[in-house]
Protein backbone atom coordinates (compact mmCIF):
# COMPACT_ATOMS: atom_id res chain seq x y z
CA UNK A 1 0.00 0.00 0.00
CA UNK A 2 2.80 2.71 0.74
CA UNK A 3 3.96 1.85 -2.44
CA UNK A 4 1.05 2.47 -4.08
CA UNK A 5 0.99 5.94 -2.81
CA UNK A 6 4.14 6.76 -2.96
CA UNK A 7 3.99 5.94 -6.87
CA UNK A 8 0.74 8.37 -7.01
CA UNK A 9 2.48 10.98 -5.13
CA UNK A 10 5.39 10.45 -7.85
CA UNK A 11 2.84 10.22 -10.39
CA UNK A 12 1.56 13.60 -9.21
CA UNK A 13 4.40 15.53 -8.98
CA UNK A 14 5.70 14.26 -12.44
CA UNK A 15 2.27 15.46 -13.86
CA UNK A 16 2.46 18.82 -12.04
CA UNK A 17 6.14 19.28 -13.17
CA UNK A 18 4.71 18.59 -16.95
CA UNK A 19 2.06 21.47 -16.64
CA UNK A 20 4.52 23.88 -15.17
CA UNK A 21 6.55 23.16 -18.14
CA UNK A 22 3.60 23.64 -20.56
CA UNK A 23 2.70 27.03 -19.12
CA UNK A 24 6.15 28.30 -19.02
CA UNK A 25 5.93 27.52 -22.80
CA UNK A 26 2.92 29.08 -23.15
CA UNK A 27 4.18 31.80 -21.17
CA UNK A 28 6.99 32.56 -23.50
CA UNK A 29 4.37 32.38 -26.28
CA UNK A 30 2.49 35.26 -24.98
CA UNK A 31 5.63 37.37 -24.27
CA UNK A 32 6.65 36.85 -28.00
CA UNK A 33 3.28 37.86 -29.40
CA UNK A 34 3.10 40.31 -26.86
CA UNK A 35 6.50 41.80 -28.20
CA UNK A 36 5.82 41.42 -31.90
CA UNK A 37 2.34 43.73 -31.55
CA UNK A 38 4.35 45.72 -29.66
CA UNK A 39 6.95 46.42 -32.24
CA UNK A 40 3.92 46.73 -35.07
CA UNK A 41 2.10 49.54 -32.82
CA UNK A 42 5.16 51.37 -32.46
CA UNK A 43 6.26 51.17 -36.34
CA UNK A 44 2.90 52.75 -37.19
CA UNK A 45 3.15 54.98 -34.17
CA UNK A 46 6.35 56.24 -36.15
CA UNK A 47 4.76 56.19 -39.66
CA UNK A 48 2.01 58.78 -37.90
CA UNK A 49 4.66 61.01 -36.09
CA UNK A 50 6.96 60.82 -39.74
CA UNK A 51 3.85 61.91 -41.92
CA UNK A 52 2.59 64.81 -39.05
CA UNK A 53 6.17 66.25 -38.79
CA UNK A 54 6.62 66.08 -42.56
CA UNK A 55 3.24 68.41 -43.04
CA UNK A 56 4.47 70.65 -40.37
CA UNK A 57 6.73 71.61 -42.24
CA UNK A 58 5.10 72.05 -45.03
CA UNK A 59 2.65 74.53 -43.68
CA UNK A 60 5.14 76.25 -42.32
CA UNK A 61 7.11 76.89 -45.83
CA UNK A 62 3.73 78.17 -46.63
CA UNK A 63 3.42 80.54 -43.79
CA UNK A 64 7.16 81.74 -44.58
CA UNK A 65 6.23 81.89 -48.14
CA UNK A 66 2.80 83.89 -47.58
CA UNK A 67 4.91 85.96 -45.45
CA UNK A 68 7.40 86.93 -47.51
CA UNK A 69 4.95 88.05 -49.94
CA UNK A 70 3.16 90.21 -47.40
CA UNK A 71 6.66 91.63 -46.64
CA UNK A 72 7.65 92.52 -50.31
CA UNK A 73 4.05 93.29 -50.86
CA UNK A 74 2.63 95.29 -48.21
CA UNK A 75 0.85 98.20 -50.27
CA UNK A 76 -0.77 95.49 -52.17
CA UNK A 77 -2.35 93.37 -48.89
CA UNK A 78 -3.50 96.40 -47.36
CA UNK A 79 -5.31 97.61 -50.45
CA UNK A 80 -7.24 94.18 -50.59
CA UNK A 81 -8.23 94.41 -46.41
CA UNK A 82 -9.32 97.87 -47.63
CA UNK A 83 -11.32 96.91 -50.42
CA UNK A 84 -12.49 93.77 -48.45
CA UNK A 85 -13.65 96.02 -45.67
CA UNK A 86 -15.52 98.29 -48.42
CA UNK A 87 -17.42 95.50 -50.17
CA UNK A 88 -18.60 94.20 -46.48
CA UNK A 89 -19.78 97.71 -45.49
CA UNK A 90 -22.00 98.35 -48.82
CA UNK A 91 -23.52 94.19 -48.26
CA UNK A 92 -24.15 95.11 -44.66
CA UNK A 93 -26.02 98.38 -45.85
CA UNK A 94 -27.51 96.71 -48.38
CA UNK A 95 -29.01 93.32 -46.42
CA UNK A 96 -30.28 95.59 -43.55
CA UNK A 97 -33.93 96.15 -42.99
CA UNK A 98 -36.06 99.18 -43.62
CA UNK A 99 -38.08 99.35 -40.40
CA UNK A 100 -36.62 100.73 -37.39
CA UNK A 101 -35.58 97.88 -34.88
CA UNK A 102 -37.94 97.88 -31.81
CA UNK A 103 -36.91 99.26 -28.57
CA UNK A 104 -37.69 96.32 -26.14
CA UNK A 105 -36.03 93.07 -26.70
CA UNK A 106 -39.02 90.77 -25.98
CA UNK A 107 -40.43 92.44 -29.32
CA UNK A 108 -37.84 91.39 -31.77
CA UNK A 109 -38.86 87.68 -31.62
Amino acid sequence: MAENTESRTVKADDDLKRQIAELKRELGNLRAAIAERAQDVIGGAEGLYDSAAEQASRAAQAVRTQAGVVRDNPGTVSSAFVIGGIVGLLLGLALRTSEPPSRRWYERH
